[in-house]
């Protein structure tokens, strides 16, 4: 993942052009992927963790949105994704929002396992969509799958 990821910041290095996440079950790992390649800074410019319906709508979320579709939906996704990308002035904003092995009862839908990545293009005013369904009993092992999809979606976004 690591490689893969260096291939992304020298990309969006080449363009000058910068990425900002919010993160919900991946816990900030596309962030700590990001900052793991050097000269980083360049390009990544914020991150936000928002694991809670409250922080998603601190950020920008809209609560309709969360209301109408879930907050385990393609749409809230998207909500985050381009709610970072303005908050932190960024060409692009990825926001991942699902379920992990977990029921949540704060947010009681049958998504279990279903997470939903959007990337937002700030210059195209367009959102890239991808949903991974993660079935390994191990937490880091489904949110790994999930880092490897993100990355896959960026690089075919970049390229």
């Amino acid at each position: 993942m690591l490689e893969d990821m260096r291939k992304i910041v020298r990309l969006l290095e080449k363009k000058g052009k910068t990425v900002s996440t919010m993160e919900s079950c991946t816990g900030g790992g596309v962030a700590n992927l990001i900052t793991n390649v050097g000269g980083a800074s360049d390009v990544f410019h914020f991150s936000a963790v928002t694991y809670s319906n409250e922080f998603k709508i601190k950020m920008g979320v809209d609560k309709e949105i969360i209301e109408k579709y879930t907050v385990y939906s393609q749409e809230t996704a998207d909500a985050m994704s381009e709610a970072i990308s303005q908050f932190s002035d960024s060409d692009y904003g990825i926001g991942i929002t699902g379920m992990l092995n977990a029921f949540d009862p704060l947010n009681p839908v049958d998504k279990k396992n279903k997470i939903y990545i959007s990337i937002y293009d700030r210059d195209q005013r367009r959102f890239y969509h991808r949903q991974v369904e993660v079935h390994e009993f191990v937490r880091y092992r489904n949110k790994n799958t999930v880092l490897k999809e993100i990355i896959r979606l960026f690089l075919d976004i970049l390229s």
